[in-house]
């Protein structure tokens, strides 16, 4: 077991930022093969005979229900063993996977192929928010922490402009015959091809350091029945804190696995063109939303708020809920583009706060399993029900596939809730925040 450190200077800002650096990368890996799915929605469909509904599934809840179950043992683990392995394991097994999913013939091997996606997945963010929080002091974790996130943006971005620029160029070759695979046809090649080189940032990430355990009362992981006791008196501020966000969530996840298609079916776009107008906007807005949350948060901070990623959560909530309403109805591309932006900009800077936050409150022996707690709530309620929601009111509200975007803008309803949720939480959250820094001071 890994013995934590109590006392010593923290490791070196280069050996933090190096951490980072390869976190981060396994973290773009990470969204690029799970999001590749949304550029392939109508190839599939129409290969396998699959509905909207279906594939708002596969976008949704058969990556995410194993993908936050898995966290909650890999959070425990990681709470106890070293981090940096279980990370490296998990990268392995989510990119083996993405590549079978090219392997799959029908609905349900699809399905298994996602499942394991999720699982190897779940071993990369609980250890790395406890890994980030072990290289960095507090007063200087909010930076780090916004530059891990903005992976996920990164990631989505290069999926969607190498994905889309993948996509077409397999789109226009003939099916494929494959040593011992058989006959793969292009949407089948794509998951293929993006999937094999995250085992590159598997064996990248063996070459980063598993850092000194700290915090107070850190000599001895805690079990089940102590975490529930550290939860009981903040239960109001973390389910605030957790739904909150969870909720903030949804219109962004809802664009990017659902926006692809909206654009090909309503302005008939090509994969090609749709990715690279997706993955820009990702790439700006979506990357910068997630460092100016990690700044504004610092900011708040520093002014003495200890409710600061909640503020920074209603600054995000409020600032996109007129675009989360409205971008899906525009009647033309380049406007449904405009809209998007600042949607996407508002939302990554409201839920980058939310792990740094935790980070803040949480001692080090519960930090992975409160992590993998706020991650299950999170992509249950954000990455698996507005994808599934988006594909449902398409299929059996609407009734038509060109309906997309109205599915899209009622999603973005989540968005003035959220708010609502994260203002609630303030005081709570304040309080709890209190209550742990004299508590910390008494020890």
């Amino acid at each position: 077991m890994q013995q934590p450190s109590q006392a010593g200077s923290w490791p070196s800002p280069a050996a933090g930022w190096y951490a980072v650096a390869v976190l981060t990368i396994a973290y773009i890996f990470s969204f690029i093969d799970r999001t590749i799915l949304a550029l392939l929605i109508d190839p599939i469909k129409t290969d396998l005979g699959l509905s909207d509904t279906q594939m708002g599934l596969l976008g949704g809840f058969a990556f995410v229900v194993f993908y936050t179950l898995m966290g909650l043992p890999i959070g425990w683990l990681a709470d106890r063993k070293r981090r940096n392995l279980i990370i490296t394991g998990g990268i392995f097994m989510w990119s083996l996977m993405t590549a079978a999913c090219g392997l799959a013939k029908n609905f349900g091997h699809l399905i298994l192929a996602r499942v394991g996606v999720g699982v190897g997945e779940a071993a990369l963010s609980p250890p790395a928010f406890s890994m980030i929080a072990d290289y960095f002091p507090p007063e200087k974790l909010g930076r780090p922490m916004g530059v891990y996130n903005s992976g996920i943006f990164m990631g989505v971005a290069l999926a969607f402009m190498l994905g889309g620029a993948i996509v077409q160029f397999f789109a226009a070759q003939p099916p494929v015959d494959l040593p011992v695979i058989g006959r793969v046809v292009p949407w089948q090649l794509a998951f293929i091809t993006v999937g094999l080189p995250g085992l590159l940032v598997a064996a990248l990430m063996l070459t980063v350091r598993e850092p000194p355990r700290r915090g107070t009362h850190s000599a001895q992981p805690g079990n089940l029945r102590s975490l529930w006791n550290w939860v009981k008196p903040r239960k109001a501020a973390l389910a605030a804190y957790a739904f909150g966000f969870a909720i903030l969530g949804m219109p962004v996840q809802a664009v990017f696995l659902w926006a692809p298609t909206f654009f090909i079916r309503r302005f008939d776009y090509s994969p090609g063109d749709v990715g690279l107008s997706l993955g820009l906007l990702a790439l700006v807005f979506g990357a910068g939303g997630m460092i100016a949350g990690g700044w504004l948060n610092d900011w708040f901070k520093g002014r003495g708020h200890a409710d600061a990623p909640l503020r920074v959560g209603v600054v995000g909530a409020v600032g996109s809920a007129p675009f989360a309403l409205t971008a899906g109805l525009a009647d033309n591309p380049t406007l449904a583009l405009v809209l998007m932006a600042p949607l996407v900009f508002f939302i990554c800077c409201g839920v980058t706060a939310a792990p740094t936050g935790l980070q803040l409150i949480t001692p080090n022996r519960y930090r992975a399993q409160v992590s993998a707690i706020y991650m299950l709530i999170l992509n249950l309620i954000a990455s698996g029900l507005a994808p599934f929601l988006v594909g449902y009111f398409t299929d059996h509200l609407f009734r038509d596939p060109a309906a997309v975007g109205q599915s899209l803008a009622l999603v973005g309803v989540a968005a003035p809730v959220a708010a609502l949720f994260l203002a609630i939480g303030l005081g709570a959250f304040r309080r709890a925040s209190l209550q742990d820094a004299a508590e910390a001071g008494a020890a």
